[in-house]
């Protein structure tokens, strides 16, 4: 192999991919990178795995990582949010569009007779805590200004000092218990309005839901939901005839102001958060209809808001608080003594918060989140372990049990499927529970590429891309 002298190149990463390329077995790191897909995070793995026909004990298969270029097998980070890896958000979105869809027109183990069920598709908004500019249009905006679309001044207080960056927090904070309680007093708005006991509307009548939590600029969120209407086992079955669309929105306007949580607290008083007095409740038209709210435009649409996080609203999508105290500034001795964390010098915070690279409302709520955070009866919520998110604490996208298909399910058809395709490719017999074992262990080495590995992989997923954008286009 020949020697090359890369002192004369002033970019390690390229110094790094020119001796990546020019290794003998180099063809198999590429292939390793190509299969991510662009993953920007994979995960590396150490370990071995072996197939054997149960029958005869012989080793059908054999691999180790020890083979591998690079001494370890990548795979994908699996990471949701668009800001931390574009290629793995893209494939949680592609699961959450089948996932929503199949509950709207079939498909997936949820029969097609679903599309014939009563079901809205409803936004609910967080309250106001003091006035923002926004208008971000040719209207004037209360401060007076028309606002440009990118004006960073849009979603920030008109007066920071009189907003409410106490509620504003609490409301993130309590976001998910709001939505508990919401369905709670739907199904109970369902059954007065059906002049039923809530016993006898459960046993005639579902309510199933998926929704996603998507950030304003203002920095708290709100919900988008499909809700609809089922029979008593479920998608299967449909719900009675009287059990219709109006009803099902009637009920929804009058559950959302009946949802309510009351926060007491020394520090702050007591606090009642609710929903926003903004709610938007559309019917679902059907996917062969002119409406611009069919199955298949809500189905993109919660699966847009499904991969992105906090860093929308001008956040950011990494915890704050330090790891080795746990964000608590010290960490206790065997006798109880605290010992200041010399990592963080004591603040609990991996990054002052003064240095922050955030807009100052982002700032002021980020710093709101780790002073309630440290108040005793906020001590469950942990405030600063959330405070990268503005204190949302739920997961962004959740459906109930028997709306549709599950992400599980998605993943592991897929990865069945990717089974297959390798068997078929080694020539091996095909595997059941009863013909093969599979006995493998792995270890956890590590995260992220070399630096030139990772040039290889922003390669792969520029071309990946610009091969949607030309499908996209109509190109073949």
């Amino acid at each position: 192999m020949v020697t090359l002298d890369l002192r004369h190149v002033a970019s390690p990463a390229v110094r790094d991919l020119l001796h990546l390329v020019n290794q003998p077995d180099f063809d198999r790191a590429q292939q390793q990178i190509e299969r991510l897909g662009g993953c920007t995070e994979p995960v590396r793995l150490t370990g071995q795995t072996t197939t054997v026909d149960t029958a005869t004990g012989e080793v059908l298969r054999f691999y180790a990582s020890s083979e591998e270029p690079t001494g370890s097998l990548l795979t994908g980070c699996g990471n949701r949010r668009a800001s931390r890896c574009p290629a793995c958000s893209r494939l949680y979105a592609a699961d959450t569009y089948h996932l929503i869809r199949a509950g709207l027109s079939g498909g997936k183990t949820v029969p097609d007779a679903v599309r014939t069920h009563p079901r809205v598709f409803a936004t609910l908004t967080a309250p106001s805590f003091g006035p923002f500019h926004n208008r971000p249009d040719a209207r004037p905006c209360r401060c007076g200004t028309r606002h440009e679309p990118t004006d960073p001044l849009l979603g920030t207080p008109l007066n920071p000092a009189t907003y409410d960056y106490t509620g504003a927090v609490l409301f993130n904070a309590h976001a998910g218990a709001l939505w508990a309680r919401f369905t709670t007093y739907l199904r109970r708005e369902l059954a007065t309005r059906l002049g039923l006991t809530q016993k006898a509307a459960r046993s005639v009548l579902r309510v199933s839901f998926a929704k996603v939590a998507e950030y304003q600029k203002r920095g708290l969120v709100h919900v988008h939901a499909v809700i609809r209407l089922d029979g008593p086992d479920g998608s299967t079955q449909p719900p009675p005839s009287y059990a219709t669309v109006a009803v099902l929105t009637d009920a929804i306007r009058a559950a959302a102001p009946r949802a309510r949580i009351s926060v007491t607290s020394d520090a702050i008083g007591e606090r009642e958060l609710t929903w926003g007095q903004q709610l938007d409740v559309r019917e679902i038209a059907a996917f062969d209809t002119d409406s611009e709210l069919t199955d298949q435009a809500v189905a993109a649409y919660v699966a847009k808001y499904a991969t992105k996080s906090a860093d929308a609203s001008g956040a950011l999508d990494r915890a704050l608080y330090c790891r080795p105290c746990q964000g608590r500034g010290a960490t206790l001795l065997p006798h109880g003594t605290p010992l200041p964390c010399t990592t963080c010098d004591g603040t609990g915070q991996a990054r002052p918060l003064p240095r922050l690279g955030v807009a100052r409302h982002v700032r002021q709520m980020i710093r709101t989140c780790w002073e309630l955070g440290k108040l005793p009866e906020f001590a469950d919520l942990k405030l600063w372990k959330w405070a990268h998110m503005l204190d949302f604490r739920g997961h962004f996208s959740t459906k109930s049990r028997s709306y549709s298909v599950t992400l599980g399910a998605l993943r592991d058809a897929r990865r069945t499927w990717r089974t297959e395709r390798a068997r078929a490719h080694a020539s091996l017999p095909e595997s059941g529970p009863t013909t093969t074992l599979v006995v493998g262990h792995w270890d956890y080495l590590g995260s992220g590429y070399s630096p030139g590995a990772a040039l290889l992989a922003a390669d792969v997923w520029h071309r990946k891309e610009l091969e949607r954008q030309f499908a996209a286009e109509g190109g073949c």
